[in-house]
């Protein structure tokens, strides 16, 4: 796999630090057409459950954000579910949006442009 960027990295960094603040299963961060960053963890709450993605996403909507450019999604399963890909692909800036995703340690295993 090829070189992450410094912008990447961070959020690799980001999402890793809010998902083990927590315990959470999973953690995400993004990065919005506008640079700005935001992060979030899964809720497993008996009234709502929201996947990481999601969560970061609705973050970054509530925001003003108008679309996200990179996405770093750290969790045991290691991988991108369909419903979080449909996600970021309705909310993807311009250029589409990069997918990192990894193990829980911020060890990526996979990168995927949407």
């Amino acid at each position: 796999m090829s070189e992450m960027s410094a912008e990447d990295q961070k959020l690799v960094t980001l999402a890793r630090a809010t998902r083990a603040r927590i315990s959470a299963a999973e953690g995400a961060a993004v990065r919005d057409a506008d640079g700005r960053t935001y992060a979030a963890a899964t809720v497993d709450l008996p009234s709502l459950q929201l996947s990481a993605v999601q969560s970061v996403v609705a973050m970054a909507v509530a925001s003003g954000s108008t679309g996200v450019s990179a996405c770093v999604v750290l969790g045991e399963a290691g991988e991108l579910t369909e419903p979080d890909a449909a996600v970021l692909t309705d909310f993807a800036a311009e250029g589409g949006v990069l997918v990192h995703t990894g193990d829980p340690r911020g060890t990526i295993a996979r990168s995927t442009a949407l």
